[in-house]
Order: C-alpha cells, then structure tokens, then sequence
C-alpha cells in the first residue's frame, strides 16, 4: 500500500474536470440521467455532488485541520445537496466544478503542505481522528470512485442489450459487497 504522494494526487485532481467535461459534455440526456435505480446518482448529480465537495469539503476540512487540529471538530457534508438544485444544468455544473476545482487547487499549492502538516490530525464526525494525508488521499480516490460510478451507471443502459457479453463486463455485473 502507497503513501499519499502530493504531486501525484493533485495530477489526478487537476485532470478530473476536463475529464468530466470531455466526458459528459454534449450527450444526449438518458446518458446523463442514467442511474441505478430508485436513491442512485446520474451522472449529473454525481457531477453537483463533486461541486458540493469543492465549496464545503475539501478545502475547508484541510483548513480545519491546519488551524486548529482537533480541536475543533469538521463540519458535517451533505452527500445529497446537489439534490436540491434541480434548476442547474449540466454545463453550469461542469463550469463551476472546473472553477472550484482550479481554485481549491491553487490554495493547496499555496499551502505548502509537507510531511509536518500531512501528519496533523483533524475530527472527523463519523470517523473520529483523521489525519491531513488521510483527508487528500481520499479527495483523490473520491474523484477516482466517482469516474467509476459514472462509467458503471453508464454502461448498465446496455446491460441486457450485451446479451451473453455480459459474463466478460464487469461494468456490466454486480458490484460484490
């Protein structure tokens, strides 16, 4: 198992918008509204649950930690607030997450985390103590899930259309627990 390595991690998060946007941008709307079934995500709300994240988590939380450590608690987030700005479209929620993101980006760099603030510790509700390294490790692999959710909730459109092609997607089988 790798440690969280700064450079690396923030290559992937630099790169998530304009993935996204080459990705999503433009297709047609069942491809956007796609999900799994009833209390899943399409894309376009995976896409405004990653705008939530760039206004109240990341940053924020890594602030937290920087400033006071545990002694002061993180806020609690919201996994379903993007489910209450049905007005947006896919093409605002892609420019504000790229706009977030570049933003978010640049006050990391000018943080100048090192291994020091790495190792610093925060209160996470659910989680109790978490340290920095914990907390950007797992924006990164966050970026990473969703792409992965994505693609899975993508593909299940053409599940039964695959037909025996079934056994060799595994996008196209269940997730095992």
């Amino acid at each position: 198992m790798e440690h969280f390595d700064f450079a690396e991690g923030r290559a992937i998060l630099e790169r998530t918008p304009a993935v996204l946007d080459r990705w999503l941008d433009g297709l047609p709307e069942p491809w956007l509204r796609a999900t799994e079934g009833p209390g899943t995500w399409s894309p376009f709300d995976v896409v405004g649950h990653l705008v939530d994240g760039e206004r109240t988590d990341w940053i924020p939380r890594a602030r937290r930690i920087l400033d006071h450590g545990t002694s002061k608690p993180f806020d609690p987030f919201s996994r379903a607030l993007h489910l209450e700005r049905t007005h947006e479209t896919l093409a605002q929620r892609l420019g504000e997450f790229a706009a977030l993101r570049a933003a978010n980006l640049a006050t990391l760099d000018a943080l100048a985390i090192g291994p020091e603030q790495l190792a610093k510790r925060g209160v996470h509700p659910e989680f109790g103590e978490v340290t920095l390294e914990q907390h950007l490790a797992t924006w990164v692999a966050h970026d990473l899930d969703h792409i992965v959710q994505i693609a899975r909730v993508m593909a299940l459109r053409y599940r039964d259309a695959a037909g025996p092609w079934v056994a060799y997607l595994r996008v196209l089988r269940p997730v095992a627990g």
